[in-house]
């Protein structure tokens, strides 16, 4: 039995929220404010309710909506429950024990093997009345308040329902009819819970491991001993007492048995005193000290978690956080086991459903590709007692770590995008194969792509992507000196810039050869802004091979006749070379799906049209270089730089002898400021695209 997917309505960003889960593990990323820690908070608030509902949990769209309805002038002749509501699609098969759920089946057919139980935090139309009539009171109080001047402005709406939700929205568990033929809930044929006395623990056991766990290295917390006796009475409240337990309880009488006798001599003096105080009547009263050592107790303050290091055994709060986060984490894991399992007299729940929030915390990418690794093989077991009980475990991980995603399998990624400010989506990773049902190859070269070496763009909100190590050296260093004259020449206006610098901007730079193209579906899957910069690559016939075909080489931009590139030939494909070669930066920006997209290449500049970076830069540059050519480790033929009758294409193709040296050469040569040298016009006029929001 398990969750196959989780739906939410508005609560905070999750507005329509609909998220599927997988078997075993559900890695959820995405970037800050996507709704990662809502879903675990709206799961603990209604399977665990340890927390209420507050005003501020409602998503703002529907706080509009209900405060429109709460001041409008009529009345509404009736509505349906509105708030915040939790649906969990549950699917079980023949080899489940169907005990616990046999309350909860809306449809007996053999082929119906779907539970969806919904949670609501709603207001009916009878509390709407009340509601309403109520802050009509309220609000004729505030302003009265505001005449007799005893306050200075009346209290808003909102100030009311943040102190009065409760007595108006309630909580509500249903069991909905789920058709089959239609894949889709009946919600007005369902079970009250509630009133048929059905409890969800048997049904469903939730438990988390917050991001804001209590690990510190401070000297006193002893954050990895405490842990040891939670797990301790963890073990002791359930059937799994092991041999080592029982051994343990066998000590602790032992020693009680020989402390006894050495506290008789310890307290001798003690005693003695409380008889000449008279506290000990002869032939009547007697004290004694013996030892009661409780297995629990002693376990409270006396376990120590040490590290062993050059021999010697050093205490917990000398170790890292990174490492004490993870074993920390562990611990955890086992002490929740062990609550998932629940006491010898009750059956574990049929779905038990673990989040674990943002593993990646103190740790470094190692670590973290470590816990990763492993998690899968350490919850494998799921919940396995003594006495032969077994039930499986299903896992939520949230984070923000590209490592993690980067070492996960595809399948199990969740990737949360806000598509407005007031809702967020979540999308199966997975489904992006059918995206590139044309081309397989193309998936399979981006899933290894992404899972190897470049999974940050996941959290990113824009990105460059780029074609190789000399653009990946140098943008970083070119973001920085857009930034640094942008503000210069605005600073001269008069004005200041609206828009965030560039290196404080959440941008992915990504490196993806002659491939861009393949990425489109994937930019589209995000939904993020992105710059391509590549190289026009011109070409003409160069010749005719043995059977009269043209044989079409690499040539200067002036006498080409179009361009190899395989990115402009796809997102520009319509566009012909001579206006190519010209095309406006607005007319190079393209829609893909609900993302923008700007292509940016080499153009005029100074009477000169160059076909490649190196080519545009040594145009731009070329008394920089040719100053400092003596010293440029990544140039050769450095004498032809002297002869001014050698164009910059001819320079590029002669004199440079490798392309990151050459990279490297410029930075290195670049004074403070990096105003010795102008960036191409092209990636200037990009990042400058890229800069607005």
């Amino acid at each position: 039995m398990k969750i196959i997917k989780i739906e939410i309505e508005n609560f905070r960003l999750l507005k329509s929220f609909s998220m599927d889960l997988e078997e075993e593990l559900s890695l959820v990323i995405g970037k800050n404010n996507t709704g990662k820690t809502s879903i675990l908070s709206v799961l603990d608030k209604f399977l665990n309710e340890k927390s209420k509902f507050s005003y501020d949990d409602l998503n703002i769209d529907f706080k509009n909506k209900l405060e429109e309805l709460i001041k409008a002038t009529g009345i509404p002749e009736e509505f349906s429950p509105k708030g915040v509501k939790l649906k969990l699609y549950i699917e079980y098969n023949e080899n489940d024990d169907l005990s616990n759920v046999s309350r909860v089946l809306m449809d007996l057919d053999p082929d119906n093997n779907k539970i969806v139980l919904g949670f609501e935090y709603t207001l009916t139309y009878t509390d709407f009345l009340k509601l309403k009539a109520d802050y009509a009171n309220f609000e004729a109080n505030e302003k009265a308040k505001v005449v007799a001047k005893k306050k200075k402005q009346p209290s808003e709406l909102k100030d009311f329902l943040k102190r009065e939700l409760d007595n108006y929205f309630h909580t509500h568990k249903m069991s909905f009819e789920y058709d089959i033929a239609t894949n889709k809930v009946n919600e007005d044929n369902f079970i009250d819970l509630e009133s048929e006395g059905i409890g969800i623990k048997d049904i469903i056991g939730f438990k988390y491991i917050s991001a804001r766990r209590d690990v510190t290295n401070k000297e006193k917390e002893n954050t990895l001993s405490r842990q040891t006796s939670s797990l301790y009475k963890k073990k002791e409240d359930n059937s799994d007492k092991t041999q080592a337990t029982e051994d343990f309880k066998d000590q602790l009488s032992e020693t009680d048995s020989t402390l006894s006798e050495i506290y008789k001599d310890l307290f001798s003096d003690v005693i003695k005193k409380v008889q000449d105080f008279g506290g000990i009547k002869l032939n009547d009263t007697d004290i004694e000290i013996i030892s009661t050592l409780q297995h629990r107790e002693l376990l409270e303050g006396n376990t120590t978690v040490v590290y062993t290091h050059d021999n010697q055994k050093l205490p917990e709060h000398y170790n890292g956080l990174g490492y004490m986060n993870l074993i920390s984490m562990i611990f955890e894991i086992e002490i929740l086991v062990q609550d998932f399992k629940r006491d010898k007299d009750k059956k574990p729940a049929d779905i038990n459903l673990l989040v674990i929030e943002e593993p990646e915390a103190h740790t470094h990418p190692q670590m973290q590709y470590v816990f990763i690794k492993n998690i899968k093989k350490l919850l494998a077991e799921g919940i396995k007692r003594e006495d032969g009980i077994k039930r499986p475990l299903q896992y939520i991980i949230t984070t923000h770590s590209s490592h993690i995603v980067a070492d996960s399998d595809f399948d199990d990624i969740k990737y949360l995008k806000a598509e407005n400010k007031n809702n967020v989506v979540a999308k199966n990773l997975v489904d992006l194969s059918m995206q590139y049902d044309e081309d397989p190859n193309q998936y399979q070269f981006l899933k290894q792509y992404l899972t190897i070496s470049r999974a940050e763009i996941f959290f990113s909100d824009k990105a460059v992507l780029i074609e190789g190590d000399t653009e990946r050296i140098l943008i970083p260093t070119f973001m920085r000196k857009v930034d640094l004259e942008e503000v210069a020449r605005l600073k001269a206006e008069g004005n200041e810039d609206t828009f965030l610098p560039l290196l404080s901007q959440n941008i992915s730079i990504i490196e993806v050869g002659a491939y861009s193209q393949i990425f489109e579906k994937f930019i589209e899957f995000l939904g993020i802004k992105s710059l391509i910069l590549t190289d026009i690559d011109a070409i003409k016939v160069t010749e005719q091979d043995a059977k009269g075909k043209d044989v079409w080489g690499a040539c200067p931009v002036n006498e080409g006749t179009k361009t190899s590139n395989s990115a402009i030939n796809h997102f520009l494909k319509e566009v012909a070379w001579e206006n190519l070669k010209a095309l406006p930066i607005e007319n190079r920006t393209i829609l893909v799906g609900g993302s923008t997209v700007c292509i940016c290449y080499q153009q005029e500049e100074n009477a000169y049209h160059a076909r490649s970076f190196e080519d545009a830069f040594i145009h731009l540059n070329r008394e920089f270089i040719k100053g400092r050519k003596a010293t440029f480790q990544g140039i050769k033929n450095v004498s032809q730089f002297d002869d001014d009758a050698k164009s910059p294409y001819e320079l590029a193709g002669s004199c440079i002898k490798k392309k990151t040296h050459f990279a490297l050469d410029i930075l290195y040569h670049s004074d403070e400021n990096f105003s010795n040298w102008d960036i191409p016009a092209y990636i200037k006029n990009g990042l400058l695209w890229l800069k607005k929001d």
